[in-house]
């Protein structure tokens, strides 16, 4: 059983012994239900074959994934690959390479000389911060799909009877057991890794007892990812929240040198929101709401204003259908908005505010919020950001408008996935670009692949021609999780088997038939 979570996940407690620990005790928490699911730390990789050699033999050796040697402060060179930084003081290249020591970024540029560190071809491919999820319900992993052709809520208006409150919120999240929480949060982690999604805001309201709320941050941590866990409220008569947070404090985010990170959730349609923003407060905390004009809190926003409690460590989910106060509110106080646009157009949120926030100088991050609805994929967000955005602004233009906005370019969809995302995340310290001194989160994509070659323009590409296929290596601090094209030491046979078997406990203890066609 100790193979299941084997690795050494030091650098997500910042204790080893801790680590080592809070394994051991998610067993006891039941999650023996993993059976012999296998996830194992990965490292850097071994030296690949430069440009040009493209024998067969070379081939099949760089396609094997690293091995661990111990080595705390490794050197590896990513040689050769199209450089989008996405800061304007590195610059990008079409033929650089970015140097990496232990977990940091050391030089970015062209022909970086780098005696003694293993190089890795990335000829061919497109090198890029990767991408930062600002809202996600990871605990729903079980139910992909499940309200794919769902609203939001029923709000007296047609086609609202199987909805996301009254199905996933009230009917199916109250039955979650903690391992049920365990298997979502560590396939949806590893799903996102594999999109080339190095981090996540997890906001996963399914703290129903302390038990659920320790196997979700140590899904968390045993994918290795890098995480903002919001701490939230579960459902049931167990909910202890907020009075857990102490607790999970002094034991999961006592170092501020990990990848897991401490946020709060205090939903502005939740009665005691205040009392939770106080506490938030109090410990330092950001805090992460749900915002969406239609479910009534189109003018709240301007009511918090002149309460004084809106600031710069306030993110906004959605946004959508709120006033012209609520915007210069939002603005005027630095608060940040996560737009999950693909969610928001199908569930009938309201329109994306996209152009809203922008003419108010704000900067959205973007997210993926649910997939019992949606894909998880970043390629997703991004072209619909741009695609809405720009359908919006030229119908203006063919209905007579002049002195309109600028179109958004696929650089400003990439810097909302990756620059914004970051900042929301209250990361930017860390990653966001590739930036001499910040961490490595760096993905790799393939841009000679047939859906892509030949590259022409590299933001375009990522935008407009991207999938989750073309990401090609994923790194986290340094760390490379997936390696040409395959996670590194993940046994999704017996993940998969677990999560079925997760969903099937779900639907039938929540009394919801799973209807396939």
């Amino acid at each position: 059983m100790c193979q299941m979570l084997c690795g050494n996940h030091s650098t997500h407690d910042g204790d080893p012994a801790k680590a080592g620990t809070s394994r051991r005790e998610l067993l006891a928490v039941g999650a023996s239900a993993l059976g012999a699911a296998t996830i194992s730390s990965p490292t850097p990789a071994l030296a690949a074959p430069e440009q040009g050699d493209f024998s067969a033999e070379s081939d099949a050796r760089d396609r094997e994934p690293p091995r661990e040697t111990g080595a705390s402060h490794r050197r590896y060179l990513l040689k050769g690959g199209a450089v989008l930084s996405m800061d304007p003081n590195v610059g990008d290249f079409a033929r650089g390479d970015v140097l990496i020591e232990g977990k940091k970024i050391v030089a970015v540029g062209p022909h970086l000389h780098a005696p003694g560190a293993e190089v890795i071809n990335a000829a061919g491919m497109i090198v890029m911060p990767g991408f930062v999820d600002t809202h996600h319900h990871q605990y729903q992993t079980a139910l992909r799909s499940f309200l794919s052709d769902g609203l939001l809520f029923n709000d007296g208006l047609p086609h609202g009877e199987k909805n996301y409150l009254d199905y996933i919120h009230t009917k199916i999240t109250p039955v979650y057991r903690p391992k049920d929480a365990f298997i979502a949060e560590l396939v949806a982690s590893l799903s996102q890794l594999d999109a080339g999604v190095t981090t996540v805001v997890d906001t996963s309201q399914v703290g129903h007892t302390p038990e659920h709320t320790d196997a979700v941050i140590r899904g968390l941590q045993e994918a290795g990812r890098r995480s903002v866990f919001v701490y939230s409220p579960g459902v049931g008569p167990g909910n202890i929240f907020p009075n857990d947070l102490q607790r999970i404090r002094s034991r999961y985010f006592s170092s501020t040198d990990q990848l897991l990170t401490l946020a709060m959730g205090g939903e502005v349609f939740d009665p005691a929101f205040r009392t939770y923003w106080a506490l938030a407060r109090q410990n330092g905390l950001p805090i992460v709401s749900h915002l969406v004009g239609s479910l009534g809190q189109a003018t709240l926003v301007e009511q918090l204003a002149s309460e004084g409690l809106l600031g710069p460590d306030l993110e906004f989910i959605h946004a959508t259908r709120i006033s012209e106060g609520s915007w210069q509110a939002i603005a005027q106080s630095g608060a940040s908005v996560s737009l999950a646009v693909p969610i928001e157009m199908t569930m009938r949120h309201g329109m994306p505010p996209i152009q809203a926030a922008l003419d108010h100088g704000i900067q959205p991050a973007l997210s993926i919020d649910v997939e019992c609805t949606m894909t998880a994929d970043f390629f997703t967000q991004m072209r619909t950001a741009f695609t809405l955005q720009r359908a919006l602004i030229n119908e203006r233009a063919l209905n007579g408008e002049t002195n309109l906005p600028e179109l958004l370019t696929c650089r400003d969809v990439i810097r909302f996935a990756t620059v914004e995302g970051a900042r929301v995340a209250r990361l930017s310290h860390k990653i966001g670009t590739l930036t001499p001194g910040k961490e490595a989160d760096i993905i790799l994509l393939r841009a000679d692949a047939i859906n892509v070659a030949p590259l022409n323009n590299v933001p375009g590409a990522v935008v407009t021609l991207m999938e989750r296929s073309n990401v090609d290596t994923v790194i986290v601090a340094g760390r490379i999780r997936k390696w040409r094209g395959a996670l590194v030491d993940v046994n999704w046979a017996q993940l998969r088997a677990t999560l079925e078997a997760s969903r099937d406990y779900i639907f039938q203890a929540a009394g919801v038939q799973r209807v396939l066609f």
